[in-house]
């Protein structure tokens, strides 16, 4: 039996048309908006990079799948309020990677002279202005007030970094933003030092927060404001080092997600073998099941020649 035909981007397209269609549609995804969408448009990303740490492909061509669909269903919404179309957000993006690229897409001179090192920057530098000029001229058709606040807004070189992004990948991107005009740390050295500087000032500010303290009972909203910024302040150094060392911050955490996800496991697994669980158990039970989990792995990853300590 022939197999049906494989479908296409404009079958998913006409889908999520259907699907957003009043009275046939689904009452769900009529519900729905950017707002409400949003949550699952951030999640399906964190899918992808998961399944590509596992180098799983499979999974991997199921979850861009999935992030696709995200961008079906904005453009959609964005369609229905006449706004724009998924051909609009596929055209921005084609233009924009042709501008981006003259050493590969311009004329004879451009692709001889290859990428400037300073290019891509460039290019988007004069984009952004662009796109200024173009908020500014919608604003104009809106009303003079928003033209008078478009005005005055001055332009900042961290304005480019959107909001909505996880909060270390965040601080990494203004750190490389301001670090491009010299605003930067020499080396990844003195961001060390810092490091132990936040450190101590976060060790200070929750002293009035830990219950075995000798001001326990009389910490109040404003002590706990102030262990909120200080921890702040460390965790933004810290993305700071992972910018110095050229490694992503999230990539980091989710691998120390996993390392602790597969330790508990083993913990878990463990007690399970002695007719036990983790709320059956004791602290100590449970560390030592941890260092055995630790030097499982360190042998697995040494063939078993490597009896060092491992710190993590």
């Amino acid at each position: 039996m022939a197999e049906p035909p494989r479908k296409t981007l404009d079958d998913l397209i006409a889908i999520m048309a259907a699907l957003r269609t009043p009275v046939t549609g689904c009452p769900w995804d009529l519900e729905q908006s950017f707002e409400t969408i949003a949550p699952y448009t951030i999640e399906e990303a964190y899918e992808v990079a998961d399944a590509i740490e596992r180098g799983d492909l499979a999974d991997l061509e199921e979850e861009l799948g999935d992030l696709l669909l995200q961008v079906v269903y904005h453009a959609r919404l964005a369609e229905e309020e006449g706004a724009f179309t998924f051909a609009d957000v596929a055209h921005g993006v084609a233009s924009k990677m042709i501008r981006r690229h003259p050493h590969v897409f311009g004329d004879a001179e451009a692709r001889s002279a290859g990428m400037a090192k300073d290019a891509w920057e460039r290019i988007k530098s004069v984009e952004k202005a662009e796109k200024a000029q173009r908020k500014a001229a919608r604003a104009g058709r809106q009303g003079t007030a928003q033209v008078a606040d478009a005005a005055s807004a001055t332009p900042s070189l961290l304005d480019a970094v959107p909001i909505g992004l996880p909060g270390l990948t965040r601080a990494v991107k203004l750190q490389d933003a301001a670090a491009r005009v010299g605003f930067d740390w020499p080396s990844v050295a003195p961001v060390f030092t810092k490091v132990r500087e936040e450190l101590a000032e976060l060790e200070a500010a929750a002293r009035r927060l830990d219950p075995r303290g000798p001001e326990a009972g009389r910490a109040t909203a404003i002590d706990k404001d102030a262990v909120t910024e200080e921890l702040g302040d460390l965790l933004f150094v810290i993305a700071n080092i992972a910018r110095h060392l050229a490694i992503d911050p999230e990539t980091a955490l989710r691998r120390a997600n996993a390392k602790f996800v597969r330790r508990f496991r083993h913990i878990e697994t463990a007690l399970a073998a002695r007719g036990s669980s983790p709320a059956k158990s004791n602290l100590a039970e449970m560390d030592a099941l941890w260092n055995e989990a630790k030097a499982d792995e360190r042998a697995a990853r040494s063939g078993g020649l490597d009896k060092s300590e491992d710190p993590a």
